[in-house]
C-alpha cells in the first residue's frame, strides 16, 4: 500500500508528457507517436500489474500455503 502514490505520480506525469506525443499533427509526428504508443501501452499494463494482478497473486499463494499449513 506504501507504493500506491509514488507508482500514482510517475505514471500521471508519464501519461502527462507522453499523451501530447500521441496527439500531435505536427512534422515527424508519425515518428514521434510510434515511440510513444508502446510506452502508453506499458505504463497502463505496469500499473495494472503491480497495483491488482501481483498482489492478488500473493495473496491467493499466501492463503494457499495457509491452508496447506506451511506458515503460521
Amino acid at each position: 500500500m506504501k507504493r500506491v502514490r509514488p507508482k500514482m505520480m510517475t505514471v500521471v506525469s508519464t501519461m502527462a508528457g507522453l499523451l501530447p506525443i500521441m496527439w500531435s499533427t505536427g512534422t515527424s509526428s508519425e515518428v514521434m507517436r510510434r515511440i510513444a504508443a508502446p510506452m502508453v501501452g506499458g505504463m497502463v499494463s505496469s500499473t495494472v500489474l503491480t497495483l491488482a494482478v501481483i498482489p492478488a497473486l500473493y495473496a491467493l499463494v499466501k492463503q494457499w500455503r495457509l491452508k496447506r499449513g506451511l506458515e503460521r
